[in-house]
């Protein structure tokens, strides 16, 4: 006989299976509102993947990169799956900064817990694409591991011996890689939880729409309509990936990935990823350490704040077209600063990436306070 614990596991899996079936989903949402599916299949593939190389790596600074770039050379498809895991975290951040931004564009930062927990997932993907970067220890990695982390020393009292704590010894050593693979083996387990969470506070709070309306007449269930929308766009971005990791798996890496890291000999122009590259290009334009620190958290974590500075009465930019042209002022910005990132730390390149950084910065300011004026006329 079934025991009534079995019996309650049951039903409950029949209620979240039969909710997901029938959870009233906005009618007109188009397909920007894909990339949520996109980015938990982008996570799916840098689990999996993530467990298949953890198996085959050795944390230590003077073999860690002899040891895979052997590996990919004697063991079969090992290259594979390196590029995979590697182009994978390029998939992923493509799909959570359009994510976020059809977020900021639509005002779904409204539902205040569904955008909180989001943009924490957001610091703690960026923090474990950080740690893993690291774990080739190739030239690029182990200089952008050790400026990074160096900067942790500003913070007061404190800095320098969580500096010390972090590299496990005076500088960045086999101990900072093998704290390194630990935090970056453990933190995507946390980030599938916060995911769950962000995905429960969705359905309780509802989906955000181009028009932002909240109406019940508007909405439609889920299945099977939008199923196969979210199974198509799976498919094409599978399709685009897959191409990517076969004919150029190495066009988004750095040149100097393919030297072993040489503590003596530091690299002409340090600088991350691609994904990382308008913080850091926010973080050099402010000459003071301290300060681009601050610049640096700010960048990301200030996105906390939009949900308490957005007073308007329409949630869309259907009804505000001015902010539309402030929108994508922002988004031009942030791809001005990667590009900035990527250059020289020399002028014009300062200059430019300092009026970028208070560009960046204005438009949290200016929004909302348009917004606001807008409305005030308007009555």
């Amino acid at each position: 006989m079934m025991t009534n614990t079995t019996l309650k596991a049951n039903s409950l899996m029949k209620v979240m299976s039969g909710t997901l079936i029938t959870l009233p989903a906005p009618s007109n949402i188009s397909t920007m509102w894909n990339f949520g599916s996109l980015l938990f299949m982008s996570l799916a593939i840098q689990i999996i993947s993530g467990l298949l190389l953890a198996s085959s790596y050795s944390p230590d600074l003077h073999t860690s990169f002899q040891l895979i770039s052997q590996t990919m050379e004697a063991m079969d498809k090992y290259w594979l799956l390196r590029y995979t895991h590697a182009n994978g975290a390029s998939l992923f951040f493509v799909c959570l900064y359009a994510h976020i931004g059809r977020s900021i564009y639509y005002s779904s930062f409204v539902y205040t817990h569904v955008w909180l927990t989001g943009v924490t997932i957001l610091l703690m993907t960026m923090a474990t694409a950080f740690m893993g970067y690291v774990l080739p220890v190739n030239q690029m990695s182990f200089w952008g591991a050790s400026v990074i982390t160096n900067l942790f020393s500003e913070i007061p009292y404190i800095g320098p011996t969580m500096v010390q704590f972090m590299w496990g010894g005076v500088s960045v050593d086999s101990p900072t890689i093998m704290r390194f693979l630990t935090f970056h083996f453990l933190l995507p387990f946390l980030i599938v939880s916060l995911v769950l969470v962000h995905i429960t506070f969705l359905h309780q709070q509802g989906s955000s729409n181009p028009l932002g309306l909240s109406s019940n007449t508007t909405k439609i269930n889920f299945n099977l309509f939008f199923s196969m929308k979210d199974a198509l766009g799976v498919l094409v971005m599978s399709f685009i990936f897959l191409m990517l990791i076969l004919y150029w798996p190495l066009t988004l890496g750095d040149d100097e990935n393919f030297n072993m890291a040489d503590p003596g000999v530091t690299p002409q122009h340090i600088q991350p990823e691609w994904y990382f590259l308008f913080p850091y290009a926010i973080l050099r334009s402010v000459p003071n350490k301290l300060g681009g620190v601050i610049a640096l958290i700010m960048s990301v974590t200030i996105l906390y704040s939009m949900p308490y500075t957005f007073a308007s009465k329409m949630k869309s930019n259907f009804f505000y077209p001015f902010n539309s042209f402030l929108f994508w002022s922002f988004i031009a910005t942030v791809i001005l600063l990667t590009w900035v990132g990527m250059r020289a730390v020399e002028q014009p390149f300062i200059a430019t990436g300092q009026i970028l950084t208070l560009l960046y910065f204005n438009y949290f300011i200016m929004s909302p306070l348009l917004l606001k004026m807008w409305d005030k006329l308007s009555n």
